[in-house]
């Protein structure tokens, strides 16, 4: 009678360990543990191409600001990489900082001092007439903002890396900048009146920092913080005062631009996830 017993209480175990319930949780604990963070993704950049005409102003510009106009193009390998280049054309006007020293230099150009003259001082300062970048970029966070749980937009922040190139151009008079005497190998003690070495292509290094607020499922706002950074002596005057200017002068300097613009995605059709 106990035999019988303990068999027909190890069956009923039996019977509850494979109960249809917990076969039917196990399926269920599998299913999500495979399903999907997100169903019905819109996958606002993935496979897509993406245009973008923009604005663009240097930031922190000691002697010109640059203002200019361009367009990006990048192609968006997946939700994370993607490719691009980007080009801008821009105009150089005087900042604060020379509005305020001009006033204080000599109009004569007699050069009988370290000290410029008004035309020593801006005939030298150089422009960027060209600059852009090709680059890798990466958008590691995406996500949605609601306001007042009406209207709701998505967004995401992307990190750019690559080079950077420049166009810059200097349009010294011949009158001052006349000194036919090699700087580095015979100096006059005259830095005034060399040539000031800032014009030219340049290469260097390029960094952005961005983000997108998309308008709909093709058009967004595209607002980036970009560093293009590679060897410049704006000012083209003697830096390093050793009464010449030579290459020395130059250094490697960061020129932060803003920009804003408006990126159009193509395929203009949305893809979802499963």
């Amino acid at each position: 009678m106990m035999k019988q017993t303990i068999l027909l209480v190890a069956g009923l175990l039996a019977v509850d360990a494979f109960s249809p319930s917990d076969a039917y949780a196990e399926r269920r604990y599998n299913s999500l543990r495979t399903d999907p963070a997100v169903r019905h993704r819109r996958l606002l950049v993935s496979g897509r191409f993406e245009f973008a005409p923009l604005f663009e102003s240097t930031i922190n510009a000691d002697f010109r600001h640059v203002i200019g106009g361009g367009a990006k193009l990048e192609y968006h390998l997946g939700d994370m990489l993607s490719i691009g280049v980007i080009g801008v054309y821009g105009t150089s006007i005087d900042t604060g900082l020379v509005k305020k020293i001009v006033p204080t230099l000599e109009t004569s150009t007699i050069n009988e001092t370290r000290e410029p003259s008004r035309d020593e001082f801006t005939g030298r300062l150089n422009s960027m007439p060209i600059h852009g970048a090709a680059y890798v970029s990466l958008t590691p966070w995406y996500g949605k903002l609601a306001a007042f749980s009406q209207a709701y937009v998505a967004f995401d922040f992307y990190f750019q890396a690559g080079v950077a190139f420049a166009q810059l151009k200097s349009d010294c008079p011949s009158n001052i900048c006349n000194d036919t005497m090699d700087p580095e190998a015979a100096p006059d003690n005259n830095p005034n009146n060399d040539k000031p070495l800032n014009s030219g292509s340049r290469l260097g290094l390029y960094l952005g920092f961005g983000m997108h607020v998309f308008l709909n499922d093709f058009v967004a706002l595209d607002l980036t913080v970009r560093d293009y950074a590679f060897s410049d002596n704006p000012s083209g005057a003697d830096f390093n005062a050793n009464l010449a200017v030579t290459s020395d002068d130059s250094r490697f300097l960061h020129h932060l631009f803003f920009g804003a613009g408006v990126s159009i995605m193509f395929p203009t059709t949305v893809k979802r996830t499963p």
